[in-house]
């Protein structure tokens, strides 16, 4: 069986690389000490987050490990980057010493524009009462159907860390992010919860363009993921759905739906991607995973393009495809069986994990209070 290139789901994230800031070069009178959070992200082992192109371990005609996982590793780096942001954008903000309710105005350094900056005190958001919310607004877009909103923050200020995180690129920053008008990340961060973490974040994301290999240049993806720490060791669950995608037989519409488990010390990973269908309703993990396989969605696509193909080469063609796959700082290892010590406590953690509802992901929209 000739290889063809495998690049289903081939997307180009812009967006990876796009660290907008609200940074500021206006200087108030400076306090003792700000509320802000020190902390809104938490780091992701690069073996589940990065690919290497030419690792993969593969001989003759069989599809490449890295090719299989590369677009679940490019999500985890987009939620993983989005977290960063947010990050960035409270350092740019830190400057003010912000210890009070306060409204300001200020230049951007990025797009040279207006921006508006509030605090409030005691602001009730979905069902709880923060004590604090900061919104910076592009003041001559207030009167827009966003209200101009750039970035939201709920927090306490208070140990551990706790607080929601919603921001518009396009509004922080009008130059760097002018082909992505509509996308929205959302980071909701807690530190000691109950979930017996040390810390957890959700990530949301709407309204992503991303560059496709279609004819119609961008379609608009949404991703869910879930990202809990507890020691060394990192679990990520998800979904991201790309509504055009195109795989062998030209279908459309899958949703990429993984867990993996990553050590931050060892640097190793293991993961299992399914490909349920984006309007697919049902948060069953055997469903997501093991039905809707990678395995199985690869191969009954193969077999819808080329019925005649022989078995035997289709297996060995998607040998790499085998979950879980297992990886470390250079990319993919194997497929199927454990390559070592080192990964066997992960491969455990992957059966209590499981990934959002594909047609809940597909509908996802993030928006501001």
């Amino acid at each position: 069986m000739k290889t063809r290139n495998f690049k289903a789901f081939g997307l180009v994230m812009a967006m990876v690389a796009v660290l907008v800031s609200c940074e500021t070069n206006h200087d108030p009178n400076p306090q003792q000490e700000d509320l802000l959070p020190e902390r809104f992200s938490i780091d992701i082992p690069d073996a589940i987050s990065k690919t290497s192109p030419g690792n993969g371990r593969v001989q003759g005609d069989t599809l490449k490990g890295n090719d299989i996982y590369i677009n679940m590793a490019t999500f985890i780096a987009v939620g993983d980057g989005s977290a960063k942001l947010v990050e960035e954008i409270i350092g740019g903000i830190r400057k003010y010493k912000i210890d009070r309710v306060i409204t300001m105005s200020f230049r951007s350094d990025d797009d040279n524009r207006i921006k508006n900056l509030e605090v409030k005190a005691d602001v009730t958001f979905e069902s709880k009462t923060w004590q604090y919310m900061l919104t910076i607004t592009d003041a001559d877009s207030e009167g827009n159907a966003d209200g101009g909103k750039a970035l939201q923050i709920f927090w306490d200020h208070s140990t551990p860390i706790d607080g929601i995180a919603i921001i518009k690129p396009y509004n922080c920053d009008r130059n760097e992010n002018a082909g992505a008008k509509d996308a929205m990340f959302r980071i909701d961060y807690e530190e000691q919860p109950a979930s017996g973490y040390d810390a957890e974040m959700e990530v949301q994301i709407s309204g992503l363009p991303l560059e496709s290999p279609l004819s119609n240049p961008y379609s608009i993806n949404t991703l869910h993921m879930f990202v809990g720490k507890k020691g060394d060791v990192v679990d990520v669950y998800g979904n991201s759905n790309h509504p055009n995608a195109v795989f062998f037989s030209g279908e459309r519409g899958f949703n990429w739906a993984f867990v993996a488990a990553g050590d931050d010390a060892s640097n190793v990973g293991v993961a299992e991607v399914g490909l349920p269908a984006s309007d697919l309703d049902n948060s069953d993990r055997s469903t997501l995973l093991e039905e809707y396989s990678i395995k199985n969605v690869m191969t009954t696509e193969i077999y819808a393009a080329w019925p005649w193909l022989n078995p035997n080469d289709v297996a060995v063609y998607l040998s790499n495809t085998v979950a879980p796959g297992f990886f470390d700082k250079n990319g993919f290892v194997v497929a199927g069986k454990s390559p070592g010590a080192d990964w066997d406590p992960l491969t455990g953690r992957l059966v209590d994990l499981k990934p959002y509802n594909p047609k809940a992901t597909s509908e996802l929209e993030v928006v501001f209070k």
